[in-house]
């Protein structure tokens, strides 16, 4: 037991070093998705037919696909297939693995976004209308920041399994959290004892998101906030 522990804690500096290369790419995909889901979410409810079909089609490949194909696609194929154009690509794997991780996440948070949008009640849109407000001040100032409150939860749950899912790039090499844990089990061939610690470190990761997201509920729902 006490070997074990040891054998832990010697391995945590790494693995804290992988932590915070988790956490970066975490942020970054976090942030381009979100921008990304909520341009797409919106949309998704164009009254531009060839819009609205596009975006579907994005949508629907990005979420009937796995995450590791997706990542190999960007990483391997498409270098490969610029070369058969004559055209030399290559991918820093920092930039492959927030770009796959981003894509897939604009997705999901695209259809968190419509249905959110969607929940607003009609009477919100005809009573700005009354007021005279165009199309892009009623989503911007009524309809988007009531949606936002009730995005939270399902953004947060987004915004977890996007943490999880970044130990999906250790395929291409990148040195995140995970793939620090398979070099240490390289190293020390003490399996149970790494990924033990690894999936503690994931652990305490999402808990305190999912603490901060529900913290974020109650601020910003007014009636929450008081009964709290």
């Amino acid at each position: 037991m006490l070997e074990s522990l040891n054998i832990i804690l010697k391995a945590l500096p790494d693995l804290l070093l992988g932590t915070g290369v988790t956490l970066q790419i975490t942020a970054l995909s976090a942030v381009l998705g979100m921008i990304g889901g909520s341009l797409v979410g919106i949309a998704r409810l164009s009254p531009i037919l060839p819009l609205r079909w596009a975006t579907r089609i994005y949508v629907d490949f990005l979420r009937g696909t796995p995450l590791l194909v997706q990542i190999f696609m960007i990483y391997f194929g498409l270098p490969a297939l610029a070369q058969s154009f004559g055209v030399t690509l290559r991918f820093d794997r920092l930039l492959a693995a927030v770009v796959a991780l981003s894509l897939n996440a604009a997705a999901y948070i695209s259809e968190i976004v419509r249905a959110g949008i969607q929940s607003i009640e009609l009477g919100q849109t005809e009573a700005a209308k009354t007021l005279g407000m165009s199309e892009v001040q009623t989503m911007y100032y009524i309809i988007f920041p009531q949606a936002l409150r009730r995005m939270i939860p399902p953004l947060g749950n987004e915004f977890i399994t996007l943490l999880k899912d970044t130990s999906l790039v250790a395929v291409i090499g990148f040195e995140e959290l995970f793939r620090r844990g398979q070099l240490i089990v390289a190293d020390t061939y003490r399996a149970f004892e790494i990924y033990t610690a690894v999936a503690i470190v994931y652990l305490v990761l999402t808990l305190l998101s999912s603490q901060f997201f529900s913290f974020l509920e109650v601020w910003m729902n007014p009636v929450k906030r008081q009964n709290k």
